[in-house]
């Protein structure tokens, strides 16, 4: 049913997402390749099983990177999704889980450590259990990738135990300015980041220049992670959870604590399930945070483009890329919007295979931004108080995408002439490929050419005629004979007032296929002559009830 809403409503996403399941091939399968992913030991397999448990999502796009860069990932964010673990078990006392942050990246040296005292209800709590396998696969790689990995995750360890220090004070875990909410994101995502181009070099899939990119990589974490917080409003407010810097929500004294922010959304009809800014003090100012809060997570997108822009592989590419474009789509959707206060907003399904899809090279993740960029000021109200500052953001983006993907360009390749430099540009190329046509079809000349093409046109419309003529004489011949049977059926039940023969032979012939005896041949002549015997059957029996009707 959701895909035949999806169908009727959005046909270009239900085609996107046809094409994604059915005619998408992956860049690389890891499968093929089982000595670089590790697919061939018993105990590598058990650690894809721990990355399908853990996050789908990200398994998807860890399956398709090259070589042996597939299975370094894997491991890395197995560490981290573990390190992630212990840091959200609620059930450890502090003084049990800092000494194992803080320690954690030392685990990856003892051989066989498992850690079993996870609460029971935790989710990957058998990913703590096993972790012995992880770090049986972590001593197989190379001093490089194990110097990497070992050091994101004593950094990481590091910023979550002090954050726990942090939240056991009586105020619990609260961020008071935008620094120390892009210091946390930094510890749980810009880490990540650097970890990342680190391995990408580590295992030469890139180039050294990519190792070098800390700030580049750390804007990319950041990016994604602020999204996520935005996003994730709702949930974390049920859950005693508050990441929304105070130096955002706190001034004018309206809202003392995080979750207050609600109080400015109204439902808008009873039971509807949607919400908008109520008209009044709390309405506005929440309104003002949330545009203060994805402005802030904005202001990242263009690093995060500049990073995507160095690199080479494509399989790299499209794993840095996808997040990144589901990003900025989902910080439009949360634009101004009501939602987020009292639920989790996402994008469609469709929309996210058509980002998937579409975002292969810098030059359409450029376009994607762009198109993004452009609806965010499409809802951009003139009243809000970060109006200027979001017009700056947004034709920062627009400059960026003009200078590396000049508008002329693109509006060529569409054949387009509105612009001098586009109708320069697609006139030079259309000389270019005319003279490569010549010189690959040893044409001398262009008249040579113009002649050729001119026969060919003029033998395809002579095909296309006869064509035509046949369409149309089907057609006639099918209006004659659906009018004839329309006729006869009409003038039949006027007359007779019963089932016509025709109709009759049909049912008849059902009949006697379902009651006849068959036998298993691949012979035509016997499926021929049985058929033919059956619709005799029919025929003497629609005589015998016509003679009936008529004649008794």
């Amino acid at each position: 049913m959701e895909h035949l809403k999806l169908a009727i409503t959005h046909p270009q996403e239900f085609r996107a997402l046809i094409s994604y399941k059915v005619w998408r091939d992956p860049v690389h399968d890891f499968k093929k390749n089982p000595k670089e992913s590790g697919w061939d030991r018993e105990r590598m397999r058990d650690c894809w099983g721990f990355l399908d448990a853990t996050s789908r999502s990200f398994a998807a796009v860890i399956k398709e990177l090259k070589g042996e860069l597939s299975r370094v990932i894997c491991i890395f964010y197995l560490v981290l999704r573990a390190l992630d673990t212990v840091e959200d078990d609620m059930t450890l006392k502090p003084e049990v889980k800092i000494p194992l942050l803080l320690d954690f990246y030392k685990k990856l040296e003892q051989p066989g450590w498992n850690f079993a005292e996870s609460g029971p209800n935790e989710k990957d709590r058998q990913l703590l259990v096993e972790f012995d396998k992880v770090i049986a696969e972590y001593q197989l790689l190379n001093e490089g990738c194990r110097n990497v990995i070992s050091d994101i995750c004593a950094r990481m360890g590091a910023g979550m135990a002090s954050y726990i220090e942090m939240g056991n004070s009586p105020n619990g875990l609260t961020m008071e300015t935008y620094k120390d909410y892009d210091l946390y994101c930094h510890f749980v995502a810009g880490l990540v980041g650097e970890g990342l181009s680190g391995l990408f070099v580590q295992t030469d899939i890139e180039r050294p220049l990519i190792g070098l990119q800390l700030k580049l990589s750390n804007h990319m974490g950041l990016f994604l992670q602020k999204t996520n917080i935005i996003r994730d409003y709702a949930e974390d407010c049920e859950e005693g959870r508050s990441f929304w810097p105070k130096e955002c929500w706190g001034t004018g004294d309206i809202f003392s604590h995080q979750s207050e922010i609600q109080r400015g959304v109204v439902e808008t009809s009873p039971g509807s399930g949607s919400y908008q800014f109520a008209n009044t003090v709390e309405g506005k100012k929440a309104r003002e945070i949330l545009s203060t809060m994805l402005l802030d997570a904005m202001s990242h997108c263009i690093k995060s483009l500049d990073y995507l822009a160095l690199l080479r592989d494509q399989s790299v590419f499209n794993f840095c890329a996808t997040p990144q474009v589901m990003a900025i789509a989902t910080l439009e959707k949360l634009f101004d919007n009501a939602d987020v206060f009292k639920k989790n907003v996402k994008i469609r399904k469709g929309v996210a295979v058509q980002l998937i899809l579409y975002a292969t090279n810098p030059r359409e993740v450029a376009k994607i931004f762009l198109h993004y960029a452009r609806e965010i000021h499409k809802k951009l109200p003139a009243d809000d108080p970060n109006y200027l500052r979001w017009c700056i953001l947004l034709g920062r983006i627009e400059m960026w995408c003009e200078n590396l993907f000049p508008s002329y360009i693109m509006a060529s390749a569409n054949k387009k002439k509105g612009d001098v430099r586009s109708a320069m540009y697609q006139d030079w190329v259309l000389a270019r490929d005319r003279a490569l046509r010549l010189k690959e079809h040893g044409y001398k000349s262009k008249e040579d050419l113009d002649a050729k093409a001119e026969f060919e046109r003029a033998h395809h419309a002579n095909n296309m005629f006869y064509v035509y003529v046949f369409l149309m004489i089907m057609f006639t011949v099918s209006v004659i004979l659906f009018v004839g049977y329309l006729s006869w059926m009409i003038v039949w039940y006027t007359i007779e007032g019963r089932v016509d023969p025709l109709t009759l032979l049909l049912l008849k012939f059902f009949d006697l296929l379902k009651v006849h005896d068959y036998k298993f041949t691949l012979s035509p002549f016997y499926w021929m002559s049985t058929f033919s015997e059956l619709f005799r059957q029919a025929g003497r029996q629609v005589m015998d009830d016509m003679e009936k009707f008529h004649f008794n």
